[in-house]
């Protein structure tokens, strides 16, 4: 800190922070859809604070500590008020307890993703990454409140679920990122066409194909995983067995 600090990739990520802030207090007062557009927008600062960090040489020890907070303000306790407060209270202390859950494991998850930084977090994300599971959050009520309206009473698939995003936070299931892309090299003329595509989709019908997206990255992920652990398994019993020396 004698150095200083660079400003405008840690004003990017107090941005993202203040989302995930109003967020909270949006869903606190009931509104669900501002609380989620606010955490979807934070996901926007998220990506840009590193983007501008590594475009101009500024990433710092300090940086990278206060993105794990902003992250954990905006994608951990955010999600968790939003959802306990639109779909979970109703469920009583098992509602709150899935809500909790789903923040302790994001914090997990930060403070693993720290500890691997430059190792085994270079490329791919071992885990679910916690922007990830706060978008899967967001874009779902933004997606229920679309097509299906208000939420009434008690709904256990929706309960099931910050348990089974709190689970893939902390698992080593590999996931996907856009660090692994080399925007610096050439690439296909119909990849540029994708993108075009979804970017149009998105401000077309944002909160399904938002939704859509989120949930095919959750699918994509756990596919994935399920079938490099058959994969390493089917390497490991086709290995020869070395035979057992006995004394007499």
């Amino acid at each position: 800190m004698k150095k200083g600090i660079y400003i405008l990739p840690n004003t990017l990520t107090l941005c993202g922070m203040f989302c995930g802030f109003y967020a909270i207090l949006a869903a606190y007062k009931g509104h669900f859809i501002y609380s989620a557009w606010a955490i979807l927008i934070a996901n926007i600062f998220d990506g840009l604070d590193g983007w501008v960090a590594r475009l101009t040489n500024s990433t710092t020890k300090f940086g990278v500590e206060l993105d794990s907070l902003s992250d954990l303000v905006a994608f951990g306790v955010a999600p968790a008020v939003l959802i306990y407060s639109w779909a979970l209270q109703p469920f009583g202390r098992v509602g709150w307890g899935a809500a909790f859950l789903f923040v302790i494991c994001g914090a997990l998850r930060l403070a693993r993703y720290n500890v691997q930084m430059g190792t085994a977090e270079s490329k791919a994300f071992t885990g679910l990454p916690i922007p990830g599971a706060g978008t899967v959050v967001a874009s779902l009520i933004l997606f229920y409140h679309e097509v299906l309206g208000t939420l009434y009473g008690k709904n256990y698939i929706i309960l099931a679920l910050p348990f089974l995003l709190a689970a893939l936070m902390v698992s080593t299931v590999r996931f996907h990122g856009l660090k692994e892309i080399n925007f610096k090299e050439r690439k296909p003329f119909w990849l540029l066409v994708v993108i075009v595509i979804a970017f149009v989709l998105i401000f077309m019908h944002p909160e399904i194909v938002i939704f859509i997206f989120s949930i095919t990255y959750l699918i994509w992920g756990i596919i994935e995983g399920t079938y490099l652990f058959q994969k390493k398994r089917k390497a490991k019993l086709s290995e020869p067995q070395r035979p057992q020396s006995f004394k007499r």
